[in-house]
């Protein structure tokens, strides 16, 4: 006889009926005249009619475009299924109409560092100063600018730029190796390098300049090379082409400007581990992501306008990506730079209190080092602002429910989610309508028809089996950088 894991949190009426995902049901059924009792209807609608669900997500968030679509999705079978081809848009653009003064896009801390705020409006003068930047110096849509940066605000400023102008972002952490970061960047040619002097963790500073000096000498393709003097403000490289980030960000250069791209139009390349070979260069879209990023922060994390969303990460993994789309949302994105145990675990506990963050991501491991640790963040901080914990990057095992719930806040929404690089979101993850149970995820997300199958194809709900996606998902990789004409890569 199968044990009944233990009920640890139930949503109650009243937070059912505030949250965005019970808007949206909401709205499907006076603008749509389609209705749903619970969670599992909403879901099964979204993977049966896949069309009807995605299209509504355009119309809901009202997605900024310039050219109409004219078809939601193509017959084309996975993974060359086209998703509402004829549309122009971009992903930036929709992050800037959420521009306020009300409350702040960033707040930034790190160690030995006083916590900053960012306002929208120093954030849009930024990204302008730089994508104006970009487009001088020759940048034109698909090029390619990397960053070899810590989690630091300037990282987002380029990302955001880079959307506005079309060219394609990739980002290595730079605690990444020598090796690690050419064989990432090298493949997709890049012509503008942003690079941090260095970083710090656990209380020490890590000069990365000779570092820097050899990856630019690995990229022949290179025009343009941006210094980020973070460590030190006098850091210097000998390459008389190079220019200082605040020699780039200083002179304003609005208005923004948003390069109008197709839907399918890359973003940006996040690669695979790289256990088999040199890691994959796989590429996203403008709308994939958009789209994606709008449904899991609104619906499945319930982010909402004006709360503070923070994920403990770097530049090097999807989670960083990931983010920076609570800016979509109209989100205060809270970034931390360091490490998670300096001076000690309870660093993150005490920024969630300063900063009253409201959304709090991070990894299972982190978790797990807090319980075998004895920390009691209850008992320490005052964590009353906090709505969510989020864990993923590994299974988050029976006994950190237990932790969160008993040393965290009892009455805490504890969101386990698993997904991928490849589709820079998750598969499966929160359900703000559903009661979390130890050791379980909540629920698979809208639009994503996962199942287990065994070796026959044949699907299991009892038994231990592969984890299948059956239909196409609009952020799925449109392809892989450097890929030959048959997909290859893509295909294995």
């Amino acid at each position: 006889m199968t044990e009944i894991p233990m009920l640890l949190w139930q949503p109650t009426e009243k937070q059912i009926t505030e949250t965005n995902l019970t808007q949206y049901m909401l709205w499907l059924a006076s603008h749509r005249g389609v209705s749903f009792q619970n969670y599992t209807e909403l879901w099964a609608w979204s993977v049966e009619q896949p069309a009807d669900f995605w299209e509504s997500l355009w119309v809901y968030f009202q997605i900024i475009h310039t050219v109409p679509f004219t078809k939601v999705i193509s017959d084309h079978p996975m993974p060359n299924t086209k998703w509402f081809e004829g549309s122009h848009l971009n992903y930036a653009e929709n992050v800037f109409k959420n521009e306020t003064t009300l409350y702040p896009a960033i707040i930034f801390n790190a160690e030995n560092q006083l916590v900053t705020e960012i306002s929208w409006v120093e954030l849009k003068s930024q990204v302008a100063s730089l994508a104006h930047f970009l487009k001088e110096n020759g940048v034109t849509k698909g090029d390619r600018v990397v960053g070899f940066l810590p989690n630091i605000p300037q990282a987002t400023v380029a990302l955001l730029a880079c959307m506005c102008v079309g060219a394609v972002w990739s980002s290595c952490s730079p605690d990444f190796g020598l090796e690690s970061v050419t064989d990432r960047f090298a493949q997709i040619e890049p012509k503008v390098f942003i690079a941090a002097d260095g970083y710090q963790y656990g209380g020490k500073a890590f000069d990365k300049i000779k570092i820097v000096e050899k990856i630019i000498l690995s990229l022949p393709t290179l025009k343009t090379i941006i210094l980020v003097p973070y460590l030190n403000p006098d850091s210097a490289i000998p390459y008389s082409s190079y220019v200082t980030w605040k020699n780039v960000v200083s002179t304003p250069h609005l208005p923004l400007f948003f390069e109008q791209l197709p839907f399918d139009f890359p973003i940006w390349i996040l690669y695979s581990s790289g256990t088999t070979g040199i890691p994959k260069a796989i590429t996203h879209s403008h709308g994939g992501v958009l789209l994606e990023h709008l449904k899991y922060l609104t619906f499945h994390n319930d982010v909402r306008r004006g709360e503070r969303f923070f994920w403990f990460t770097t530049t090097g993994w999807m989670m960083w990506n990931f983010v920076n789309a609570s800016l979509l949302v109209g989100a205060t994105m809270v970034l931390y730079d360091g490490s998670p145990g300096f001076p000690d675990l309870n660093c993150l506990w005490k920024l969630s209190q300063d900063v009253k963050i409201n959304h709090f991501g991070t990894s299972a491991p982190f978790l797990i080092a807090c319980q075998k640790a004895g920390l009691q963040p209850k008992n320490n901080f005052d964590l009353s602002a906090l709505r969510s914990v989020s864990s993923t990057g590994s299974p988050l095992p029976p006994e950190s429910y237990q932790f969160v719930y008993q040393l965290v806040r009892s009455d805490i929404w504890l969101c386990s989610m698993s997904g991928g690089t490849d589709v820079c979101t998750a598969f499966v993850g929160g359900c703000p309508l559903l009661p979390v149970f130890q050791g379980e995820i909540q629920c698979r997300a809208l639009g994503c028809a996962m199942e287990s199958w065994d070796e026959n194809g044949v699907a299991q709900t009892e038994n231990v089996g592969e984890m299948v996606v059956t239909k196409p998902m609009p952020s799925m990789p449109v392809f892989f950088w450097g890929d030959d004409e048959k997909q290859s890569k893509y295909l294995s």
